[in-house]
């Protein structure tokens, strides 16, 4: 994004529209999410699979649970977070609460639908007043309720999109473009989960690996469940061979 000099007064304050409309704190928001890890989210039948690349700053020293992108919310909703760790955080537990709230007032879980836009209201509120700044990261909210299955992604500035399939984060460019080749709707569980993590490594940077992938499923049969290292390393070696060798440009 460039700005032009005449321009740098108004990215003092999230309250200040620049002459041109735009609101600057957002738009850097933004980027902090393009800095992100990959994230994707893929519809299918009975559910929707979450998947996202975990950025491991030491992998012989760090421990590797601790470092957790994917959140369960609810029994039947579970979210890919990208960009700053520490906002996403804010927005999981924040989710989990108005999901407790909405069992304990109405003896029912909440919608996906309702769930997201009660997210993308608190990001909003956050672009409109001075002392504070937007929220640094995007969430992909999957899960199903009584309407069908859904997949919405949430932006720091509030909006909302229900996608089939969709990806945020760094380089979500070449995931999106083998997503609109090769989805096909009513696909079964390990085909969604062997197009996540094609997509996800279509978006790799020049030398990373699926060594390190995290794996979620949201399925209205079974449930929530968390695929084990060993169980992704078994669908990575069912994929078709890379027609790239890897795509720079992450950072």
């Amino acid at each position: 994004m460039e700005m032009q000099p005449g321009q740098m007064a108004y990215d003092r304050a999230i309250t200040v529209f620049s002459p041109d409309g735009r609101l600057f704190q957002v738009e850097y928001a933004r980027e902090a999410v393009r800095r992100g890890a990959t994230t994707a989210g893929v519809v299918y039948s009975s559910g929707v699979v979450l998947i996202a690349d975990r950025r491991i700053p030491n992998p012989k020293l760090a421990e590797a649970s601790s470092l957790e992108k994917i959140h369960q919310i609810d029994e039947n909703i579970a979210c890919v977070t990208a960009g700053l760790v520490a906002d996403a955080r804010v927005l999981v537990d924040y989710a989990r609460l108005s999901a407790q709230i909405n069992r304990v007032t109405y003896s029912e879980p909440m919608s996906v639908e309702l769930l997201v836009r009660k997210i993308c209201d608190y990001k909003q509120q956050y672009t409109q007043f001075g002392g504070v700044r937007p929220f640094g990261t995007a969430l992909l909210v999957g899960g199903y309720d009584d309407s069908g299955i859904h997949l919405f992604e949430t932006e720091p500035s509030g909006s909302l999109t229900s996608f089939k399939a969709s990806s945020t984060g760094g380089n979500k460019g070449p995931v999106m473009e083998l997503f609109e080749q090769k989805y096909r709707p009513n696909m079964e569980r390990d085909g969604a989960i062997l197009l996540a993590l094609e997509g996800l490594r279509a978006g790799l940077d020049e030398g990373g690996s699926l060594a390190q992938v995290e794996v979620v499923s949201v399925d209205q049969k079974d449930g929530t469940s968390r695929l084990s290292g060993d169980e992704i390393q078994k669908f990575v070696a069912r994929l078709p061979a890379a027609t790239t060798t890897g795509r720079a440009g992450r950072s």
